[in-house]
């Protein structure tokens, strides 16, 4: 088992980004490259740059770290954006941010835990 595979944040993290792709697949075409690709790739980024960051320095880490934690918030636009255009529900637009809020705490906690 890698390091980062025992951190929280990494699990929530790949959960939310399948979560993510199984909400875009249902979006229409037209959203494919440009909305639907920006939210993958900045959700995917978090749980990148926390596995990426585990394999360096713990001054790299906090580094990575800080960029998994801006993936969080370019998230919260481009999920508020899906909401004025229709593609999200209510609800759904709760739970994303909820989550997301959720792991940028997490990610300060252990950038914080690391002096």
């Amino acid at each position: 088992m890698f390091r980062f595979e025992t951190l929280d944040v990494y699990k929530r993290s790949v959960a939310f980004s399948n979560w993510i792709y199984g909400l875009t697949r249902r979006w229409p075409r037209e959203h494919l490259y440009g909305l639907s690709d920006q939210l993958r790739r900045a959700s995917l980024s978090i749980a990148l740059n926390i596995t990426e960051g585990c394999s360096r320095s713990d001054k790299d880490f906090q580094r990575f770290l800080r960029i998994a934690r801006g993936s969080c918030y370019e998230c919260i636009p481009l999920i508020e954006i899906a909401f004025q255009q229709g593609l999200i529900s209510g609800e759904e637009r709760s739970k994303a941010r909820a989550e997301l809020t959720r792991m940028a705490k997490m990610i300060s906690s252990l950038m914080n835990s690391m002096g």
